[in-house]
């Protein structure tokens, strides 16, 4: 897929129908080290914090790519067509730490430009962040009660915070 640098300035999408419909794939690891992991995340947020451009995603401590998430520093999400949305559905219900998951998909993994987590080739988009901040959901916390009905089993999220190093896509990502 052929995508280009967008400024954060210039990077424009619906948010709301990124996150909820089209989903996205997280990848955290070392690409040239062979170790990575990655799922479907529809859960995050993507703004500005502490004055710098950030993507925040949530990840369960069960996950396979928590472990990741915990050792690595950099991070990416990928968007994909919707001719992908298969695979994402597969790489989000599987989980790595049981079989080599990617090999049943169409993605190519790809060296990311300014992380050592891997980008996709067929992505369309490609967030790729540092971490800068992480901590643990406490139920606690929740002031809307009806929250803890997505902890059935005590799984608290752990959210990381990661500072944008760069943003590629195609054209339909950048403002005209």
């Amino acid at each position: 897929m052929k995508r280009q640098v967008i400024s954060e300035k210039m990077f424009n999408t619906d948010i709301f129908k990124l996150w909820k419909d089209d989903w996205l794939l997280l990848t955290s690891g070392d690409y040239p080290k062979g170790k990575f992991n990655c799922m479907t995340v529809a859960w995050g947020s993507i703004g500005v914090m502490w004055n710098r451009p950030f993507v925040q995603v949530v990840v369960r401590p069960t996950r396979y790519t928590f472990e990741f998430m915990e050792k690595y520093g950099t991070f990416t999400l990928s968007a994909f067509s919707e001719k992908y949305k298969e695979d994402l559905s597969y790489l989000g219900s599987r989980s790595g730490r049981n079989e080599d998951k990617l090999k049943k998909t169409k993605l190519t993994p790809a060296a990311s430009e300014k992380a050592d987590s891997p980008c996709y080739e067929e992505a369309e988009l490609v967030i790729e962040c540092r971490k800068i901040y992480a901590s643990e959901f406490r139920p606690s916390e929740f002031l809307d009660p009806s929250i803890i009905k997505n902890y059935q089993e005590n799984d608290y999220h752990k959210v990381y915070f990661g500072e944008v190093l760069l943003i590629s896509g195609t054209d339909s990502y950048m403002s005209k």
